[in-house]
């Protein structure tokens, strides 16, 4: 047997063996007992990973892999998306740079480009995702604008729009100028700006008792050119006389009208409310309630449009000054005010939204969420966690119809011709060239459709849909959706309601929503803000499995994680990452116990694991009970916890005390003995290695190729990654709460010494007279150990339930077990008790210190959220560490 090299290296290892698993097609969907298809969420053709990513990537190897290896039928299907406004915006800035415009070089000319940019570009992701050891179906990649997935999204344009569920209409919509599009409501980003409310004095036609104007307040003066109201609340008792009474709208003239409406505040600015139906969601509707004119001020580009005299042809900016400073020079400017306030910005290139009316294809979605609300209440769709139940059928409850109309050219145009000889429109699977009635020629409706039209199709157009549906089967409905909850509306919720209505299935059953990963103060991580991590970077610095084991223990409930990452603020590089360091030392700590084993196998036999001691038993013991802990765990998605606690029982349990027990058991004489402690170590690892596989492939598949056959099967796997998984009930005979109980009986007693002697800084080697009263039942059980835990303690110990604190000793509690250990020859008592009482003097000073800062209001409401969480943090330790010397003081009284 060659013995394993004294140092693992990832960046060897990790390549080579994701290329072994390749070529011997473990990648590829295995057949089982019970599905497991999971769809990747399609990240953008031309983008590249990032921590979102990299969590939601290892979620979903780590129970893909755990799945394979209980024998079921698996299969993760890889593909990308692509991404319409953010693959023709680069297409468009690459052309800019070349000298040459989109429109210049027309339409077809253009998604050449767009697809030489695709082949260009389209790989890096994928290849990414493949060096993070994902083990998805490489082989099998799918792509929405691959010829059979667009044949499947205009099958779903052409059934809706035939079925009355696709129409055409004229509504607001957020409009980004910039890339001259329609935006979702969910794709708006919102920001907290400082602006400015204008009290702007609009005279009335005929003036009413004495009054000759009205004052309205507004964010927005620019859009006043587009006035065709005033409203006033309904329960403003004070402004009743003026409703039905119309004003002289400034500038341009319009005599406009003076209405009631139940949108109106009362208490916002004036109480008089300018409505301009066709640049404002609200304005729109109370426009349509008092049938009041639409009138779009601006076009695509957010210009004034001509009719306007001086104002047309400005931008909505050099509008708003120039209408602000008419308002003032006509004395009709009342008084400005500074006002914060949330704005709406694009999602791509951060452009300030446009609220603007225009014609836009919409999905009635009346017609298909009911039952997809249905599936979620019932249970046969479940969110994990399950507080995120509550926010998809919140959102159901107050779905729009949704616009899926993109004023682009890359993406899926939609699928309507029309002949403007004589008026016939109609939506087809194939495209036409002539009017089926009149043989005129026809033309193509210009604009594409949302992206998130074709990506809701994910779980079924990718098995075959519509062509060859029989792909569906044992397939669909997919295991887990694992995605973030900024996408519950954009995606899941339509994938629902899409998969329900054509393939008569849920697409899932169960939605799995991780945390967002925040950058180190707890902010948004971005390019822009140069804090963002590179998964690249930690891979290369750290291995990929320490960087997803990392990843996994940071998942809990709460929805987002600090990730503990330094970044230098000039180029923008990884500089250090703590807790991915700390995951790197786990797995060093995992090939340097599986390394000193099996140094010590000379001999060695494959035979079955067996308890010829208490420690063998007791680790036996434990070994079933983690079994089923993280197989329960990961069957609940219970990831984070899984995690941590295999880290926990490797480290503590099997590393720190039975590994360490056996070191004296490998060296003995008794060859039997010695043969038996192998095999049972040889089973520990084996077992530990299959636990921990899922979340860390690389360092296990090593380990697990280096050792020999254990009890627990010949190794009768290639790899470790097709092994079988430890199931819970193989395992259930070993459990021995006897055992388990005696022996942390010891590790308990043995702790309350060793803890003893780090507080007051004793030498190991110092013995030590110790007592420890505990029952009778446990005295009896732990008489066998006694010796044991005198050698691993160096200590000379009584027991039983009579034991008494002696003078000058220190007591450690845990539970009804009381450790007492001398220390009265050891130390000076009496000195010792000085020393800490001015500690804790020290200690109680500046928690008072820090309580007054915490108390002041002014300081938390100025100080940064991370100092105040600081100073919070350091109150805690303070608050610890005088419990401690209270405690140590209170001992030597």
């Amino acid at each position: 047997m060659e013995e394993m090299p004294k140092t693992y290296d990832p960046q060897a290892a990790e390549p080579e063996l994701i290329q072994k698993w390749i070529d011997a097609g473990c990648y590829q969907r295995s057949k089982g007992v019970g599905d497991c298809t999971v769809v990747i969420p399609p990240p953008n053709v031309t983008g590249i990973l990032h921590m979102g990513h990299a969590m939601d990537d290892t979620i979903q190897d780590t129970y893909v892999r755990y799945s394979r290896m209980r024998g079921r039928s698996t299969r993760w299907i890889l593909g990308t998306d692509h991404a319409g406004i953010a693959t023709q915006t680069k297409v468009d800035k690459k052309l800019k740079d070349e000298g040459v415009s989109r429109l210049k070089i027309g339409r077809e000319k253009f998604l050449d480009a767009c697809w030489d940019w695709t082949r260009a570009y389209g790989g890096t992701i994928v290849s990414q995702i493949k060096r993070m050891g994902c083990s998805i179906d490489f082989s099998d990649e799918k792509f929405t604008m691959s010829p059979e997935f667009s044949r499947a999204v205009r099958k779903v344009f052409c059934d809706w729009y035939h079925g009355g569920l696709i129409y055409r209409g004229k509504r607001i919509v957020n409009w980004c100028p910039s890339c001259a599009t329609a935006i979702s409501d969910d794709e708006a980003e919102y920001k907290d700006e400082k602006g400015h409310l204008w009290y702007l004095r609009y005279p009335l036609a005929e003036p009413v008792d004495g009054i000759d104007h009205v004052t309205v307040a507004t964010t927005r003066p620019e859009t006043m050119l587009g006035d065709t109201g005033i409203a006033v609340s309904p329960s403003d008792e004070a402004k009743a006389g003026l409703v039905g009474k119309t004003v002289v709208l400034p500038i341009v003239d319009r005599e406009i009208p003076i209405f009631a409406d139940w949108h109106v505040d009362a208490d916002f600015g004036t109480g008089f409310v300018k409505v301009t139906p066709a640049h404002d969601p609200n304005d729109y509707a109370m426009g349509q309630a008092h049938d009041l004119p639409q009138i779009n001020i601006f076009d695509e580009h957010a210009h004034v449009v001509e009719g306007y005299g001086e104002f047309s042809g400005m931008d909505r900016d050099a509008c708003r000054e120039a209408v602000v400073a008419w308002f003032d020079e006509h004395g009709l400017l009342e008084r400005v005010e500074e006002l914060d306030h949330s704005v709406m910005h694009c999602y791509r290139c951060d452009t300030v939204l446009e609220p603007w009316l225009s014609e836009q294809w919409f999905v009635a979605v009346d017609k298909l969420k009911e039952r997809a609300t249905e599936v979620v209440r019932s249970g046969e769709v479940s969110f994990h966690p399950e507080r995120w139940t509550e926010t998809y059928l919140t959102w159901m409850d107050n779905l729009k119809d949704w616009c899926i109309s993109r004023q682009l050219w890359w993406g899926h145009r939609i699928p309507v011709f029309y002949c403007d000889e004589c008026g016939w429109e109609d939506a087809l699977e194939e495209d036409v060239d002539v009017c089926p009635h009149c043989g005129a020629k026809v033309h193509q409706d210009p604009d594409v459709l949302d992206t998130w039209f074709s990506s809701q199709l994910w779980t079924f157009a990718t098995q075959g849909w519509p062509e060859h549906p029989e792909g569906l089967a044992g397939h669909h409905p997919t295991k887990v959706l694992v995605t973030a909850r900024d996408i519950i509306a954009l995606w899941v919720a339509r994938m629902i309601m899409s998969s329900l209505y054509f393939t008569d299935e849920v697409p899932f059953h169960d939605v799995y929503i991780y945390a967002t990963i925040l950058a180190k103060d707890g902010s948004r991580m971005s390019k822009s803000k140069g804090n963002g991590v590179d998964p690249m970077e930690l891979i290369e610095k750290y291995g990929a499995d320490a960087m997803r084991f990392n990843l996994l223990t940071l998942v809990t409930n709460n929805q987002d994680v600090k990730f503990d990452a330094t970044i230098d603020k000039k180029t923008h590089e990884l500089l250090e990452s703590p807790r991915t360091e700390q995951a790197k030392g786990f797995v060093t700590k995992v090939w340097n116990a599986s390394r000193f084993v099996q140094m010590n196998l000379d001999g060695y036999e494959p035979g079955p694991a067996a308890a010829a001691t208490e420690a063998d038993a007791w680790m036996l013991s434990r070994l079933a009970r983690e079994v089923e802990l993280a197989t329960g765990q990961l069957e609940s998605y219970e990831f984070g916890d899984y995690a941590r606690g295999l880290e926990s029982f490797f480290r503590n349990e099997v590393c720190d005390w039975y590994v360490e027990l056996c070191k004296g058991r490998l060296v003995g004489e008794d060859a039997a003995e010695r043969l038996q402690v192998q095999r049972n170590l040889v089973f520990a690892l084996d077992t530990c290695m299959r636990l921990l596989h899922p979340v860390m492939p690389f360092v296990t598949e090593s380990v697990w190729d280096a050792l020999p056959a254990s009890g627990l099967d010949a190794h009768d796997a290639q790899f470790l990654m097709v092994a079988a998984w430890p199931e819970p009930e193989a395992y259930a005979g070993l459990v021995n709460d006897e055992a388990e109980g005696s022996f942390e009986l010891l590790r308990s007693v043995v702790g309350a010494v060793r803890s003893t002697r780090a507080r007051y800084r004793l030498s190991p080697k110092e013995r030590l007279v110790t007592s420890a009263r505990m029952g009778e039942a446990d005295a009896a059980r732990f008489t066998t150990l006694a010796p044991l835990a005198e050698r691993l303690a160096n200590v000379g110990l009584s027991f039983g339930p009579e034991a008494r604190k002696p003078v000058g000793s220190v007591s450690v509690s845990d539970g009804a077990l009381e450790v007492f250990v001398e220390l009265g020859d050891v130390i000076d008592l009496e000195a010792e008790r000085v020393r800490l009482s001015k500690e804790l003097a020290r200690a109680e000073k500046d928690l008072a210190s820090v309580e007054r800062t915490l108390g002041n209001a002014g300081f938390v409401a100025k100080a940064a959220p991370e100092v105040i969480e600081k100073k919070r943090a350091q109150a805690a330790e303070l608050e610890a560490m005088i419990a401690q010397v209270t405690e140590q003081i209170r001992d030597f009284s």
